[in-house]
């Protein structure tokens, strides 16, 4: 496990990000707290050490964590979030399983965001592009976001909030994801102030 620490400060209420690619979600959070001084993105969690999340977080000056599989499931990376005094651990594109342990110990802390509307088009395998296709491919005329609780099973935790956008019948899939990316972007922050500060 790699942790590099870059800076520390003090807030009511702390947060991580857990993340596999290139973060557009959690370079959002980062951004959008950096002026709110009731939550500190504490620290950016990711299963790949080379990945644009780890050095987008790192140039925001926000202290990075990369952790192997065996690591998360040996529980290594339960114990630093522990040590980190966390509120609510945020999933922003992270793609690995976590295990129950990891869910049973943070019951109800992990927050994940699925780019439709669950239960349609959630499980394994379905996430990104695999999700806005067939999505478009089932004629839908709506999607949307799902912000939800994570436990041991993919997209089955408890549901906190969806927001819909309309398909036209001329998207791609392209089309549909740059719409949900921006529902992501507008709604993600608002839906973490709300389960932290009220």
């Amino acid at each position: 496990m790699i942790f590099q620490k870059l800076n520390s400060m003090e807030n009511p209420k702390n947060i991580v990000i857990f993340v596999s690619g290139n973060g557009s979600n959690m370079s959002n959070l980062i951004s959008h707290f950096d002026s709110n001084p009731e939550i500190n993105v504490e620290a950016v969690f990711s299963n790949k050490k080379d990945c644009l999340g780890i050095t987008n977080a790192q140039e925001a000056g926000v202290n990075t964590v990369a952790f192997s599989k065996q690591e998360l499931e040996e529980g290594n990376v339960t114990e630093l979030v522990d040590l980190l005094n966390v509120d609510l651990i945020v999933l922003a594109g992270f793609l690995l399983k976590i295990p129950k342990e990891f869910t049973s110990h943070f019951e109800n802390k992990i927050v994940n965001v699925h780019p439709s509307f669950l239960p349609k088009f959630g499980g394994k395998g379905m996430y990104g592009k695999h999700v806005h296709r067939a999505v478009i491919e089932a004629g839908e005329t709506k999607s949307g976001i799902t912000f939800h609780y994570v436990n041991e099973n993919y997209d089955e935790g408890n549901i906190i909030e969806q927001f819909e956008c309309e398909i036209n019948p001329k998207d791609t899939w392209k089309d549909l994801q740059a719409n949900i990316q921006q529902l992501e972007h507008e709604y993600f922050p608002v839906v973490i102030e709300k389960l932290l500060t009220q």
